[in-house]
């Protein structure tokens, strides 16, 4: 399965690791690692998260306020936000 990124949802990832690792060296490495955990649960199991919306799905990460949204088209998986669970849950609804 192909993995496609919002140019958007690839900005917020970005964005996100710096911010981490200006709190604390290696904690955006940490951040990183733990989003590459979560796509990789999801493009094995892209069924396994609760539907928000639609087709969007949202999968959690364990250690950070983090959640990735998503939709599953044949043959490929579409990353729609890298969200911050405390950010206004509704920012994202334009990129589905």
């Amino acid at each position: 399965m192909r993995l496609i990124f919002h140019p958007e949802a690839e900005q917020e990832f970005s964005d996100a690791a710096a911010y981490y690792e200006d709190c604390r060296t290696g904690l955006g490495n940490e951040f990183v690692q733990e989003i590459l955990a979560v796509i990789e649960r999801m493009l094995a199991y892209p069924k396994a998260w609760p539907v928000l919306e639609g087709r969007v799905r949202r999968v959690l990460t364990y250690r950070f306020p983090y959640g990735v949204l998503y939709v599953e088209l044949p043959g490929v998986v579409r990353i729609l936000a890298v969200m911050n669970l405390h950010r206004s849950p509704n920012y994202w609804k334009g990129r589905a």
